[in-house]
């Protein structure tokens, strides 16, 4: 296999879950493509031989950026782009790009619903009903929603679509974002340091991608400046929160309540110590699914490969670079 013949475009992994949709646009743009665990022979041939490299989970590492002969581009298929190492990237002028925002409405919904059940106490009161028990007492007070604060910590596209939706609750509106002007934020949304977050939020949500800045962000010392009535909720990444500070907190009492869609070991395993905590509320990071979603996903991961391969501007750079020209 030479650059004279190889596919432009290289699919990685997990190609059998594409829509059709999305391998109807490549097969209809006349570029060529491959899918490298179908192609026959080590995947990695093909890989190293990617003009674009399209990545699902395959961990493009330092050691495998090292290999790439021609790739200008690596795009990967969904918002967090942690599986690339996007520094090593840049330092050979590949850009890396994702697709931050084909489940923006979803991710929002999702983070307030868990708000939402949690705010009032619907998983306690289920098993309540299940139990027999039909005036329970509730383990935590239940405020009214207007009178509660409702902080996002990451006020980017997702944190904002998360506040549209408190506001529409009544909740009291908090943002921190340090990379963000004053006039990034609304009259009614008070800006606040991560300090003053962390004390003041009632329900605290969290949209921030993982990077080196924010990875065990929300360790033991910062949830224990949370308020022990105060609800968390991550729809991120499982990496943000570090796990067994969590877990300490939801069991000694230091913070009343989660939902946590996102982990750092996932599948999660079984005998995981959030599974017994019964003010935990776990999604198997699914806050980004509904049934449009998942095609227009994949839909503009493609588009976005077309679009290196046809040497035109990137819509989504995550690294600063400009595709090398091959």
């Amino acid at each position: 296999m030479s650059p004279t013949n190889s596919p432009r475009i290289v699919l990685a992994d997990l190609v059998a879950e594409y829509p059709s949709v999305a391998l109807e646009a490549l097969a209809a743009s006349g570029i060529p493509f491959v899918d490298a665990e179908a192609a026959g022979g080590d995947p990695m041939d093909w890989i190293r031989e990617a003009e674009v490299l399209v990545v699902t989970w395959y961990r493009v590492t330092e050691e495998v950026i090292a290999q790439l002969t021609r790739c200008k581009v690596i795009i990967r298929i969904g918002v967090g782009y942690d599986n690339i190492d996007a520094e090593a990237a840049r330092r050979r002028g590949i850009a890396v790009c994702n697709v931050p925002d084909y489940c923006m409405g979803e991710v929002a919904d999702h983070a307030m619903a868990m708000a939402l059940a949690q705010a009032r106490a619907l998983p306690f009161l289920d098993r309540c009903v299940r139990e027999g028990t039909w005036k329970p007492t509730l383990p935590h007070p239940m405020p009214a929603l207007e009178v509660m604060q409702f902080g996002v910590l990451g006020y980017g596209r997702i944190g904002r679509a998360t506040l549209t939706r408190a506001r529409g609750f009544g909740f009291r509106l908090l943002a921190c974002d340090p990379y963000l002007p004053e006039t990034a934020f609304p009259l009614d949304v008070r800006r606040c340091t991560l300090e003053e977050l962390l004390a003041e939020a009632d329900i605290l949500s969290v949209h921030v991608p993982l990077t080196a800045e924010t990875h065990h962000l929300l360790n033991a010392e910062r949830l224990a400046q949370m308020k022990p009535t105060a609800i968390l909720i991550n729809t991120a990444r499982g990496a943000v929160l570090e796990t067994p500070a969590l877990v300490a907190a939801l069991q000694g009492g230091r913070l009343a309540a989660a939902g946590i869609d996102a982990f750092e070991e996932e599948p999660l395993p079984l005998d995981h110590p959030l599974l017994s905590c019964p003010n935990a509320l776990l999604a198997p990071h699914y806050a980004w699914h509904s049934r449009e979603s998942k095609p227009r996903l994949f839909l503009m991961a493609v588009e976005e490969a077309l679009r290196a391969a046809r040497d035109e501007p990137l819509r989504s750079c995550v690294n600063g670079v400009q595709p090398n020209r091959v």
